[in-house]
């Protein structure tokens, strides 16, 4: 749905006369996200990650021409642009959000708790769109701006819209549900402790409660008590709202009489208005049968049939809100986001593929898009618009209708194919090499035999890493930081273990100011996968200048003898004004300048013309213990009288920066003009407030490749260490310590996670399999293990293990398979 400009500027109650041709199809808060620029309304929003409005220069240049702003623009600048001026332009997107919303009367869901509404909202998208054309959240977009986004896409070939809504403190719940206005109500779950933001778990539920207070009806558990109690006392209190209830009382809607698990699926025997029923669902863990119940519920509140409700509930598939990176053959790059096909999960999934440098060539393999909302023609043509913008190296179309529709797809290098089986039979001529290729396809498509047949087959232990994770890591910290203050971060030692050019182009996209790596050659993979930021080497040496100066990497100078010998070589290439890092010894005593080195170093600065000091830097010995913190004053107070000293010789300002992960947070003062930021970006900071904000990153998992009963007396590995007191269940595990994992955690040292119970290492760990004991668990070969991750933190393995995180992150091998993915 279109709005003209002047429209928008009347919704908005400010003035213009604007062009009456100029028409809004699509809104824009990311610079980086642009898919139609002319059509394209630009909101300049302030945030953590920086001020809107600082971008409006490059948009311009892309070919947006509307902007809604809240400072003074020199209009004069940006011929045939036109500028809204609005007082909040974050309020001024959710009013036009609302009047949006309001456009439309069919059904809106929404969907709020502690858990689960993601997937309730696939789930009912999966169990609905039969019946309906469905508008819904692309991902887990419940925010405050990724609400009125979500709604911007209703539009009149819909007919229901279903929308979540996750808040973080008091006084948000009431401005969604202004935008959102929804007609039904799901309360997912509520768990058993109040999150950040909320004095109580009694406050966090009378919060998310004002998004139903218009609602007609309410769907909940009445299992869950607490819930219960508080929705029963805000029902008395809005005498319009219906309650549907489902759990184990016999006064709910939907009474749950019997729940019988199998080693897949479950049944679940229920009772509605009087009718027994037996619901049959492919999956077992409690949280998705519940899931699977506020679904049911909300089917017989729609009056859709039970026997079809049964039919489908057992064909339903896992909800997979995962975006894969993995490692393919050739020197191939896969992004693997097989598991939806949609216009809003495409747009998603094309960003990331754009935020990927490593490779020139990028590839889009999709399917034909189900369910969009829009006739056919009409889709395709918006498919091929979208994938024409990206410039992409070629396009494979799979299914009838991109067949049918291969013309609206002007992409030089393009092929189609029937169906998967088709495309299958045609891969070996299709030469895939040194590509970055983006698998988009819908369930029935079956994409994951193309993403099987190009992935790089390796061993059945796998480091998982959260993108997304470290995307809040990142913004937990600058949300810490002064204004102005930039940031470093480190990815020296293959970013802590996490991967090279896969974060680096994360913390690229993400604008971060300057990545800091240990050696030169670290840098030149960056560079060759495409990284343009700043990149500061810190153990730089004669042998790599050449390296560094053709790749224009940025040596950190720590010695007189570095100083000395890469000025000589800048003179001998008649190079000038050459970025360099100074490193100054405060305390740490390991490399730097130290305080007696200062009057020659002023000397040599002073007298020369190779260099051009962009940073200078030292390093706190004992940021993250106060027991030192009189110590970090001293090297403090030393660092800025040090880098005075030689600010005073330069003629140009410079950089200062002391702080590294654990003192952003807990020592601000020492924020400087640039923090570095290391391993509190991958999940870990021994300040506990600061712990408490972050996302696990990584997590370190297996399999069970066989099962013994081993009885009591025997041992278990190498040197007889493992001598069993009692009769067994012993495991074998596919790691060892040529895997990284620390041989010390042998016999009972250390354990790992296998069906959420913790179960001891027995005997010695080998070189590429360890056992553990799981006596009295439900256990099969192939299952999973965790060795760490969200519920076995890698700083508890590192207790164990009797080291640090740091230490535990590094050492994983190299030949362990990094799986990358954003959700």
């Amino acid at each position: 749905m279109d709005y003209s400009l002047n429209k928008i500027a009347e919704i908005l109650n400010v003035g213009g006369n604007f062009p009456e041709e100029l028409k809004i199809s699509h809104l824009l808060i990311d610079s980086r996200k642009i898919h139609f620029a002319a059509s394209s309304l630009f909101f300049a929003l302030n945030g953590s990650t920086g001020d809107g409005h600082a971008y409006i220069k490059a948009l311009y240049a892309d070919g947006v021409r509307a902007f809604v702003v809240s400072k003074a623009i020199d209009e004069r600048l940006y011929p045939g642009a036109f500028f809204l001026h609005v007082p909040d332009t974050l309020e001024a997107l959710r009013i036009l959000a609302k009047i949006h919303r309001h456009q439309f009367s069919f059904p809106v869901i929404a969907i709020t708790g502690s858990n689960g509404k993601t997937i309730i909202k696939e789930l009912l998208y999966q169990l609905l769109h039969h019946d309906y054309s469905i508008v819904r959240s692309p991902k887990s977009y419940n925010s405050q701006i990724g609400v009125p986004l979500s709604i911007w896409q209703m539009n009149e070939f819909h007919d229901l819209a279903i929308f979540e809504a996750g808040i973080s403190k008091p006084g948000e719940m009431e401005r969604l549900r202004d935008i959102i206005d929804p007609v039904i109500g799901v309360f997912s779950f509520i768990g058993d402790a109040h999150a950040q933001g909320f004095s109580s778990i009694n406050e966090k539920i009378a919060e998310k409660l004002m998004l139903f207070e218009h609602a007609s009806v309410l769907v909940y558990p009445a299992n869950d008590l607490l819930l219960k109690d508080s929705i029963l006392k805000f029902s008395v209190l809005h005498p319009s709202l219906t309650l549907f209830t489902w759990g184990n009382a016999a006064e709910c809607d939907l009474i749950v009489i019997a729940v019988e698990k199998d080693t897949s699926d479950s049944r679940i025997k229920c009772v509605f208005q009087g009718e027994e029923f037996m619901l049959e669902i492919p999956f077992t863990d409690d949280a998705s049968i519940n899931n699977c119940l506020n679904c049911c519920a909300v089917l017989l509140y729609l009056r859709i049939p039970a026997f079809i409700i049964l039919q489908r509930m057992k064909v339903l598939t896992p909800v997979e809100m995962r975006l894969e990176l993995k490692q393919g053959n050739a020197n191939c790059s896969i992004i693997n986001d097989s598991y939806s096909s949609d216009i809003n999960s495409l747009a998603i999934a094309l960003e990331f593929l754009q935020q990927q440098q490593q490779h020139d060539q990028r590839t889009v393999i999709l399917s034909d898009v189900l369910q969009a909302g829009l006739s056919p023609d009409r889709l395709y043509k918006f498919i091929a618009d979208i994938v024409a913008e990206k410039k992409l190296y070629r396009f494979i179309g799979i299914g009838e209708n991109m067949v049918k529709y291969a013309g609206f797809f002007k992409t030089q290098n393009k092929s189609f194919f029937l169906d998967t089986a088709d495309f299958m039979a045609h891969l070996p001529t299709l030469n895939f090499r040194d590509e970055t290729i983006l698998l988009k396809g819908a369930r029935v498509f079956e994409f994951e035999k193309i993403s099987n047949a190009l992935e790089q087959k390796t061993h059945q232990t796998l480091l998982e890493i959260d993108l997304s994770a470290i995307r809040h890591n990142l913004e937990a910290y600058r949300s810490t930081l002064a204004p102005g203050v930039k940031m470093m971060a480190m990815v020296k030692a293959f970013s802590y273990g996490s991967g090279s050019f896969e974060i680096a182009n994360l913390l690229q996209y993400s604008s971060v100011d300057y990545l800091a790596v240990a050696y030169a050659d670290e840098g030149v993979s960056l560079r060759q996968a495409g990284i343009r930021l700043p990149v500061m080497v810190m153990n730089a040496d004669v042998s790599a200048f050449e390296s560094i100066v053709k790749f224009q990497l940025q040596p950190e100078i720590y010695s007189f003898k570095v100083f000395n010998d890469f000025r000589q070589f800048l003179q001998q290439k008649n190079i000038h004004d050459y970025p360099v890092h100074i490193k100054l010894d405060t305390g740490m005593h390991r490399l730097g300048f130290q305080e007696g080195d200062m009057p020659q170093l002023c000397d040599d600065i002073r007298g020369q013309s190779e260099f051009k000091i962009e940073t200078v830097f030292s390093h706190l010995v004992a940021s993250d213990e106060a027991i030192h913190d009189h110590f970090t004053e001293q090297q403090s107070h030393t660092f800025l009288q040090m880098s005075a000293e030689l600010q005073a010789v330069t003629s140009e300002p410079f950089l200062r920066h002391l702080a590294n992960t654990s003192a952003i947070s807990r020592l601000p003062q020492l924020q400087l003009d640039m923090v570095r930021l290391g391993i509190g970006l991958y999940g870990v900071d021994s300040n506990t407030a600061m712990q408490l904000r972050l996302n696990n990153v990584a997590t370190l998992k297996t399999t069970i490749a066989q099962i013994k009963y081993v009885k009591a007396g025997e041992s278990v590995g190498y040197s007889r260490k493992g001598i069993l007191s009692q009769n067994c269940t012993i495991a074998t595990v596919r790691i060892g310590y040529a895997d990284g994992f620390r041989r010390n955690l042998g016999n009972g040292k250390g354990k790992m996670l296998v069906n959420g119970r913790l179960a001891n290492i027995v005997g010695n760990v080998c070189m590429d399999m360890t056992m553990i004991d799981i006596t009295g668990m439900d256990v099969r070969e192939g299952d999973e293990v965790i060795v760490f991750g969200p519920q076995l933190p890698v700083y508890t393995l590192a207790v164990w293990a009797d080291t640090i995180p740091y230490e535990i992150l590094t050492n994983i091998s190299q030949r362990v398979k990094r799986v990358y993915f954003d959700t």
